[in-house]
């Protein structure tokens, strides 16, 4: 069969290697000048640089892990970012090393009275929105320093605004462990993520055209291909027919700076509201570096208009129920396949992302 992909991100380059490993002919398009979508890296001043923000892989699914250990080597990078709150810093996630900072405690089961002691202001309430969400998680102290300025800068909205769900998840340790993820495996390819999608496209029976707008050419694109699989926006797909789908998107301001070492850590958080950006990411602490100068990004978290990069589904009840208006007509085609984050209008994790498309391609093929 004759498959177009439409977006080279990670579900797009899955699908189109395992189709083609089973004989099928695939042209991938991609928009942009370049493959790999948002897990792009290139190297500058030696230094695998993520062009479009941190990208941290971890997972504790080892048939993931071992697929993608396919395409490249991975090193043994460990997020631990750290959180800087007015000049003060502190320890990410929230652990023993956190509370020590704040409030003196050793144990943890020191830790844990102060915890009850500040969230008991909720009188036991269930929370309704981000602010109690985090409250009950953590206390007032960790909720002011730590959360809030960071979470309304990052949406756009006031804490008690947004739903209790987004921060269910929270990371709160009661041990002296700096390690972000749970998860059993962790690292950052050596050399960079663009290798991985290369590798992936790099088969006789896959053409890739960049450049390449899906929408400037629809009708030609459709009546060549067998097979669609789409990773664009759903929404932007069936026009808008129902309403456009809300995003957050990202701004990043890049620098090169003649020193070897300007934060320390791959990743420092900024929690405060004085600073416009979330956090600067230094590039060369990922992978180790030693090289003379250094890159660090400031990222800026945008509302997102039309045109703009989206990032990040808003998933809240209206969007989640628009959605489902364009789900229904996905679930009626019988030649298009929507995948990947703006496909399914999902946030995901490289890892989950690869799972989905796994399980997709061992389904189809």
């Amino acid at each position: 069969m004759n498959y177009l992909v439409v977006g080279s991100g990670l579900f797009g380059a899955i699908f189109a290697n395992e189709a083609a490993k089973k004989g099928h002919q695939v042209k991938v398009i991609e928009k942009r000048d370049h493959i790999a979508g948002n897990i792009y890296t290139k190297e500058v001043e030696g230094i695998q640089f993520h062009q479009y923000g941190a990208h941290i892989f971890h997972t504790s699914n080892k048939v993931v892990w071992d697929y993608v250990n396919q395409f490249a080597e991975f090193n043994r990078y460990t997020n631990s970012p750290i959180a800087n709150y007015h000049g003060e810093i502190y320890n990410m996630p929230f652990n023993m090393n956190t509370f020590n900072k704040l409030w003196g405690v050793v144990t943890p089961a020191e830790a844990k009275e102060k915890i009850d002691e500040q969230r008991a202001v909720l009188g036991g309430k269930e929370p309704e929105n981000l602010e109690e969400q985090a409250i009950s998680l953590v206390g007032i102290d960790i909720y002011k320093k730590l959360i809030k300025d960071y979470t309304e800068k990052q949406w756009g909205r006031s804490c008690t605004e947004l739903p209790a769900f987004i921060i269910k998840r929270l990371p709160v340790r009661l041990t002296y462990d700096n390690n972000y993820f749970n998860d059993k495996y962790q690292g950052i390819p050596i050399g960079g993520y663009t290798q991985i999608v290369e590798k992936m496209l790099d088969h006789p029976n896959i053409k890739v055209q960049l450049n390449t707008d899906f929408f400037d050419n629809r009708e030609q694109f459709e009546a060549e291909a067998d097979k669609i699989v789409y990773t664009g926006m759903i929404d932007q797909y069936y026009d808008y027919k129902f309403g456009r789908l809300e995003y957050r998107s990202l701004k990043f301001e890049n620098e090169i700076l003649d020193e070897e070492n300007y934060q320390g850590n791959a990743v420092v958080n900024y929690t405060d509201a004085d600073h416009a950006y979330t956090r600067i990411i230094e590039h060369k602490h990922f992978e180790f570096g030693t090289q003379e100068k250094t890159i660090i990004t400031k990222e800026y978290p945008a509302d997102w208009h039309p045109g703009d990069e989206p990032y990040y589904p808003v998933n809240d009840d209206k969007n989640n129920g628009l959605y489902q208006h364009y789900k229904d007509l996905a679930g009626k085609e019988g030649k298009v396949i929507f995948g990947g984050r703006l496909g399914m209008y999902k946030y995901f994790d490289m890892h989950m992302v690869i799972a989905e498309a796994l399980s997709l391609t061992k389904k189809y093929f």
